[in-house]
């Protein structure tokens, strides 16, 4: 029995005719595109990281040597200096505290209390040390506030003069000391008040470990009770020589 097919359909000839040149217009269109466009393009993409340093901040703080710790420590032979720091900011302390009559602010310019006990060699030296010498220095100051007078607090420090030639060493031994020390007399304190110039004595400065302090200030031997000023003066006033311990 001989084969047969149907005859297509009006339709199926139709889909016959076009579909091969939808196709081929498609790839025409796309091999367009492609030539446009110079083929495949490849968008690099960079990643930039930034690294921020860690920034380490060291703060030292500075060791200050209170007086109190400078007495805890043993004595040197170290010869001390007028012009030292140590000094001259306890110079502005005393005179600030005779300007406004403050005798507790002037207390980092007296000789420490621990030196003290260690420098003499007699029972009882720290009693001595607050009841007396504590004492006759708190005495001096308010004296010298009275000396300056009504304005005493807008009097101005000028120099604290000290006469490095009559510094000496004074041994262990004299004086009832167990450990030696230098010594100077008669230093001038000097300041203007009023648009004058006017000054007063140190009675005594002694040394501990390279710096000086204040051990008498308006007496070695006193008159009496009661507060002393030792020699006031207008203008910078003299040091005389003297060689006490």
């Amino acid at each position: 029995m001989a084969g047969h097919t149907t005859p297509p359909t009006r339709g199926q000839r139709l889909v016959r005719r076009f579909v091969p040149l939808v196709v081929g217009t498609v790839v025409v269109l796309w091999l367009l595109v492609d030539l446009a466009g110079g083929g495949a393009s490849t968008v690099a993409t960079t990643t930039t990281t930034t690294t921020v340093p860690r920034v380490v901040t060291t703060t030292t703080v500075p060791v200050t040597t209170t007086t109190s710790a400078a007495g805890a420590l043993p004595q040197t032979g170290a010869y001390p200096s007028s012009a030292s720091p140590q000094f001259q900011a306890a110079m502005g302390d005393l005179f600030g505290a005779v300007a406004h009559g403050t005798p507790p602010t002037a207390a980092g310019a007296f000789f420490p209390e621990g030196a003290y006990v260690q420098l003499k060699s007699i029972a009882g030296a720290s009693a001595d040390y607050q009841d007396r010498l504590l004492a006759e220095y708190d005495e001096d100051i308010t004296a010298a506030t009275a000396e300056l007078g009504t304005d005493a607090s807008s009097a101005t420090l000028v120099s604290v003069q000290v006469p490095m030639g009559f510094a000496h060493w004074v041994p262990a031994g004299e004086c009832e000391n167990a450990v030696g020390y230098f010594e100077v007399a008669n230093s001038r304190v000097v300041y203007t008040l009023a648009g004058v110039t006017r000054s007063f004595g140190i009675a005594s400065l002694i040394s501990w470990r390279g710096e000086w302090y204040v051990v008498h200030l308006g007496a070695i031997l006193r008159p009496g009770s009661g507060g002393v000023v030792l020699d006031p003066q207008t203008g910078p006033g003299t040091s005389p020589a003297s060689t006490t311990c």
